[in-house]
């Protein structure tokens, strides 16, 4: 008799993972304060929340809404094998979830024009405002998240009895990344990957969505 799979999903980042830059990172340089790369080192040593700091990025915004998709439109492009990734995890049964640390109107902009539908997306919520953006992220909850949003959203699924495929890139992804039962990483930023094999978290490294499209089928 075969043995059923355990239930399974599919954490998959968003910003340098599925595309192949940060997209808010394209939207503080065109639009946000001369300062916000201060901000993100302040973020990545940890002397602030992700929360703290897209709220005091974003607040500098002051472009609408039709402006910044046009830009996105202009320079973020999607990694290869993004749409075969999807096919894989449909075919085997598996829900495919994007929980990002960038924001929800951007990433649901690409997935439509790349002709992705149906994808379940968890990231921060963005007030159009003509004193700048309010950016804040919900945890499953519905109750605001300030700080790992992505470790939140892992405990959650395994919470519901998951088995967790994570596939991400940066430093916020490594603590979501260790919790799962398979870890794939991108190769192009490294950040992930670094960390991983630094505390000995068995990861795959990839650089094309394509590879992990192949694994995920025999997972």
């Amino acid at each position: 008799m075969i043995k059923a799979k355990k239930k399974t999903l599919v954490q998959c980042d968003f910003d340098g993972t599925i595309t192949e830059e940060d997209v808010s990172f394209l939207i503080l340089d065109a639009f946000g304060r001369k300062d916000w790369r201060k901000l993100f080192k302040d973020y990545q040593d940890a002397k602030m929340t992700v929360g703290r700091f897209n709220a005091d990025a974003f607040v500098s915004v002051k472009a609408d809404k039709q402006k910044i998709l046009k830009l996105v439109k202009e320079k973020a492009k999607v990694r290869p094998g993004f749409p075969e990734l999807v096919d894989s995890c449909r075919r085997t049964g598996f829900r495919f979830v994007i929980v990002s640390n960038g924001l929800r109107f951007y990433i649901e902009d690409i997935l439509r024009r790349a002709g992705i539908e149906g994808i379940e997306v968890y990231a921060a919520e963005t007030e159009f405002n003509t004193d700048g953006l309010k950016v804040f992220h919900l945890g499953p909850g519905g109750m605001v998240v300030d700080d790992d949003v992505k470790l939140v959203y892992a405990n959650s699924f395994l919470a519901q009895g998951y088995r967790i495929i994570y596939i991400g890139d940066g430093t916020s992804d490594f603590l979501p990344a260790r919790k799962s039962q398979y870890v794939f990483a991108c190769a192009a930023t490294g950040s992930l990957l670094k960390q991983c094999r630094t505390a000995n978290v068995d990861c795959t490294p990839f650089t094309d969505l394509r590879e992990v499209a192949r694994h995920i089928e025999s997972l």
